[in-house]
Parts: structure tokens; C-alpha cells; sequence
């Protein structure tokens, strides 16, 4: 009884990571290169907001659904919000996009996991299944139509 030829080698089973890992055997330099990449990119967009402050009018667009609808979306203040978190004023930030501080929050312990993981030579298969991406839209959602009420303007822009 022949069980037929072996099944072909191919990606493993679930959704890819998130973080991609270096390739095995690499140098430490090399392995530390795509977070600190990132940790610069993200540091280069917050210097930049920093620099040009979106509390003045005509340096940043304005949200196409806040203008449209009136209805502020998850990211109305995100911009406010880097600007005072880089400037060290937490509450401003609390005050424009609390869940964009968290976010920040998130992307900080996240971001050291991962380096830390790359330059210890033990890469993190970060992968997000589709309930936790189910969480995280219910998440925004809530945040959404709460800040949009009447007693939730407290965490309006």
C-alpha cells in the first residue's frame, strides 16, 4: 500500500508573524537591525510632529469623517496627542487620544520584547490570531461610539 509521496515543505501552519525573524546564524548587528529600523522610523514621526504642531491649522489634513459626519473616528487627536506625549505633557495627550497613549504604551513593551529577543539570539514569533484582531476592533469600536456621547466627551478631542 503506497501512503503516497511526502507533503511538500512549506510555511508553517497559522498566520505569519508579525515580526519577522532574522535569519538563523545571524550577527547580533544584523539581528538588532530591523527593530532598531523601526525604533527609528518611529522616533523620526514623532520628532517631525514635535517639530510641526497639528494645533495649528493648515500643517496636517483634517479627518475626512470628522468632517463629513462630525463624528470623531479612533485617531481624531492622535496627532494632538504625539505632539503633547513628546513634549512630556501626559495629560494634554490623555486629553486629545487616550487610546493612542496606551497604544504608545503597548508599542514600548512590545518593541523592547523584540529587541531584547533579537539581540539575545532567540527571535519572538509575534502573530495575531483573528480574535485578538476581533479584541482589538471591538476595542476601537467602543472607544468610538463612547467618545461620541454625550457622557463620554470626556475622552473626546
Amino acid at each position: 500500500m503506497d501512503a503516497g509521496p511526502p507533503p511538500a515543505p512549506g510555511p508553517p501552519a497559522g498566520p505569519p508573524p508579525l515580526f519577522p525573524a532574522a535569519p538563523g546564524g545571524a550577527s547580533r548587528l544584523r539581528r538588532i537591525a530591523t527593530p532598531a529600523g523601526v525604533l527609528a522610523a518611529v522616533v523620526g514621526a514623532f520628532g517631525y510632529v514635535a517639530t510641526v504642531d497639528p494645533n495649528q491649522p493648515g500643517h496636517y489634513p483634517v479627518c475626512p469623517l470628522l468632517r463629513l459626519t462630525g463624528i470623531y473616528c479612533p485617531g481624531c487627536g492622535g496627532l494632538r496627542s504625539a505632539h503633547a506625549f513628546a513634549h512630556g505633557d501626559l495629560a494634554a495627550a490623555f486629553g486629545s487620544n487616550s487610546l493612542a497613549v496606551v497604544g504608545y504604551g503597548i508599542f514600548a513593551v512590545l518593541w523592547a520584547v523584540w529587541m531584547v529577543r533579537e539581540a539575545t539570539g532567540r527571535p519572538w514569533r509575534f502573530a495575531l490570531r483573528p480574535v485578538h484582531w476581533w479584541g482589538i476592533g471591538a476595542v476601537l469600536l467602543i472607544f468610538t461610539v463612547v467618545r461620541n456621547l454625550p457622557f463620554g466627551s470626556a475622552i473626546a478631542p
